[in-house]
């Protein structure tokens, strides 16, 4: 188990098994040192685990932890394409999307929920510019949708 994964455990969290493509696409394009992360919602092991709109159905809370769900399912795609997380050298980008009716303005805070997460597992690496954007829906109606930019070794 890599480091990443010891504090990932440390912080009560597991990776899931990496989702499988829902469309035509892949999970991750790498070029060079830069690994792209495609897309990624809050599906566990074949099942949703939050559908529905923040602001509506779910609390600004429940959707910080719907970013983390998300970003768990970012960091199985990376560590399918790279083999161990600790190759990571930074994140460098992450851009979430939340679901959410067009009054919901805390989006940043939603996103914490995934930005907080990679800072506590990977320290200064895990720091990273960002966009925390919203959607009037999002696909199968997943709450968060998170895709990111890491630079590898």
């Amino acid at each position: 188990m890599s480091k990443v994964e010891q504090r990932l455990a440390a912080e009560g969290f597991q990776l899931p098994t990496a989702p499988a493509p829902a469309a035509a696409y892949v999970p991750a394009v790498r070029t060079g040192n830069l690994v792209f992360i495609s897309g990624q919602g809050t599906m566990v092991n074949g099942e949703w685990t939050y559908q529905g709109r923040v602001g509506e159905k779910y609390t600004l809370e429940e959707g910080y932890k719907a970013a983390q769900v998300a970003i768990l399912n970012a960091l199985a795609v990376l560590k399918q394409e790279i083999g161990d997380l600790d190759r990571v050298k930074r994140i460098v980008k992450v851009l979430g999307w939340v679901n959410c009716p067009e009054t919901f303005n805390q989006q940043p805070y939603v996103i914490n929920g995934a930005s907080e997460l990679l800072e506590k597992v990977f320290g200064e690496r895990g720091k990273h510019a960002r966009s925390a954007v919203s959607a009037h829906t999002l696909p199968f109606d997943t709450t968060v949708e998170i895709e990111m930019i890491v630079e590898v070794e």
